[in-house]
């Protein structure tokens, strides 16, 4: 038999009196799949909450790291600047050892000085007899004579006077009058045999033998051969060692 409107009509009615049967018509009507929809929309909503949630977590975790992060730099940049400025104290700190090392040597070299000054016979007798230490006023009077006389430039006057020493002396072998013109330097080097070489070169154009000395307390092995090659004597810790030796 043919399903009417009619049927339909009543059929519709018989539902809206009896709910029962419409979840039984569902069932019959409705695949599996539709039938489970309502549930795996609310599966899906409660996913969607929990992932919501996560995700809420997450920015607030990222926010956190982000917090740490500037803090971590805040504190990276702190740190720098203190650095910085341990760094500028410590520059100062070297820059004034420095100096005071400078100053130091400056004393030492002054005392030195005015030790072999002081004691110019006990450190020179096996050069010369007789040792005599010009002094800065009779040295300069020399030298300016020298100048008027032609026998000195007023650059090599200026060159000799800044010698460390000057002694006048005799020769023990022969009473020759000989002059010393002596470096003073608590480290010998180089330099201070080259500078007495050439400063004893220059007093020798007044006319007397002059000896190149250098005197000090310690002293290379390169300044020791130097010294031979330009015919210097040393007196290392008040010891006088020939050029010949």
């Amino acid at each position: 038999m043919p399903f009417t409107v009619t049927d339909f009509g009543d059929l519709v009615r018989l539902l809206e009196q009896q709910p029962e049967w419409r979840a039984e018509l569902r069932r019959l009507v409705l695949t599996d799949e539709v039938l489970a929809l309502p549930q795996t929309v609310q599966s899906l909503a409660e996913a969607q909450r929990r992932t919501e949630e996560q995700l809420a977590a997450l920015t607030q975790r990222v926010d956190a790291l982000a917090e740490a992060q500037r803090r971590t730099e805040e504190q990276l940049a702190a740190l720098g600047r203190r650095i910085d400025l341990l760094t500028q104290d410590v520059q100062l700190m070297v820059k004034r050892v420095d100096s005071l090392g400078q100053d130091i040597g400056d004393l030492k070299g002054i005392g030195l000085e005015f030790r072999y000054q002081r004691l110019a016979y006990a450190y020179f007798q096996r050069l010369l007899r007789r040792i005599y230490v010009l002094p800065p006023a009779e040295l300069s009077t020399l030298l300016e004579d020298a100048v008027d006389e032609g026998k000195l430039s007023y650059s090599d006057m200026e060159e000799i006077i800044r010698a460390d020493l000057v002694v006048r002396g005799k020769r023990w072998e022969d009473e020759v009058e000989v002059y010393l013109v002596v470096e003073i330097s608590w480290g010998a080097g180089p330099d201070d045999v080259e500078r007495a070489a050439q400063r004893a070169k220059l007093l020798a154009q007044l006319g007397t033998p002059t000896i190149p000395v250098v005197a000090g307390k310690a002293i290379t092995s390169e300044t020791a051969d130097l010294a031979r090659r330009l015919e210097t004597w040393l007196v290392m810790n008040g010891h006088a060692i020939s050029p010949t030796n």
